[in-house]
């Protein structure tokens, strides 16, 4: 139960209006210890004050995100990663944060979300991943519910389970790499994560990262089951504000999230070799081009997008023969790429000879 102070004021008046009416006559009311009203009301008010206590420690703004997660970095290109699941919705605006050439943070069990800027604040201003999360524990009075991991630029890693996190929890630190998770439903759910992250090196972070988290579920997950997921990679040194993330992906509510954060995975990799593709163009290195193109369409098929802007990329560098088959099967499936064909000429987007583009619009 998560006590709030509304909750807890009127339990106390409903435990008061349960009271014998007979210790409520005026001659009985007054403020005497001795009076057998403040007998009764007393234990009453002493518990109210108690909760009342507590209900600062466990906050209504603090949601209940009981999860798994990892804050790991990959000791050759120096980036930094956070992944998370949970049954909690939208977990990647809670329990995930990280900036680059600072560091990553994950904050949960009864979550305090301040936990994560905080940390970052205090690594920039030279503390250690260990001295970050002494320094915030100790003035936290719900220390014992809260579960933090923090990993620095270094790889340095410090974690924390609170004692009165729901079990199974606990964490494991490596080497650029912690895992923790609370409220699971079998106790190996870090030790695989753990094996996981040790198996993939060599792999880019994030895939390393995405794995163990696949590994937790398989080790049995959240008890109460699947519905939110993040993943968040940073690079290593400090960057333009708005190239902080190189990978930012989240599923706020899914009955499988694990596998739609896979899926949206693989399109981020699609995009990402499109613009290497397009790159490429632009310096005038049409295999390379090619090359990135085909292997965005094989992580993305169904994508008309992507099979869109390859063909005109093949048009605008006299291969119109090999742009026409595509070009024509995505007219067939949806027939505004045409009508944006015929407004690509004009902006200087498609460079083809009249005769061409009439070819490419009879199609």
């Amino acid at each position: 139960m998560l006590y709030t102070a509304p909750f807890l004021v009127r339990y106390f008046f409903v435990r008061v209006c349960t009271l014998p009416e007979w210790l409520f006559q005026p001659a009985l009311i007054n403020f005497s210890f001795n009076n057998p009203v403040m007998k009764k009301i007393l234990p009453l008010l002493l518990n109210l004050i108690v909760l009342l206590a507590v209900a600062q420690v466990y906050s209504s703004r603090e949601p209940l995100v009981h999860t798994f997660s990892i804050v790991a970095r990959d000791a050759v290109t120096g980036e930094m990663a956070v992944g998370v699941q949970s049954h909690w919705f939208s977990v990647g605006t809670s329990v995930p944060w990280a900036e680059a050439g600072v560091g990553a943070v994950a904050t949960q069990s009864f979550v305090d979300k301040s936990y994560g800027p905080k940390a970052l604040a205090l690594l920039k201003k030279g503390y250690s991943s260990q001295q970050a999360l002494d320094e915030l524990t100790k003035a936290d009075p719900g220390r014992d519910v809260r579960q933090v991991a923090i990993i620095d630029t270094k790889g340095n890693v410090a974690a924390h389970t609170g004692k009165n996190c729901i079990q199974y929890a606990k964490h494991i630190k490596g080497l650029n790499v912690s895992v923790q998770s609370n409220m699971m439903l079998g106790s190996q759910v870090c030790e695989y994560m753990m094996r996981s992250f040790d198996q993939t090196r060599g792999k880019p972070l994030a895939e390393r990262v995405l794995l163990a988290l696949e590994a937790a579920q398989q080790a049995g997950g959240d008890i109460r089951g699947m519905q939110a997921a993040a993943l968040i990679v940073v690079p290593g040194k400090k960057t333009e504000s708005w190239n902080n993330t190189t990978v930012n992906l989240r599923v706020d509510d899914a009955p499988q999230p694990l596998q739609e954060l896979r899926r949206l995975y693989n399109v981020h990799l699609a995009y990402e070799h499109m613009n290497s593709g397009d790159l490429a163009v632009e310096k005038n290195n049409m295999p390379l081009a090619m090359s990135e193109y085909n292997a965005a369409m094989k992580l993305f098929p169904a994508n008309l997008e992507m099979q869109y802007w390859t063909a005109i990329t093949l048009a605008n560098n006299h291969q119109v023969a090999k742009a026409l088959p595509m070009l024509k099967s995505i007219f067939a499936k949806d027939k505004n790429w045409k009508e944006l064909t015929r407004r690509l000429p004009p902006v200087k987007l498609l460079n083809v000879s009249a005769q061409e583009l009439q070819q490419i619009l009879n199609l």
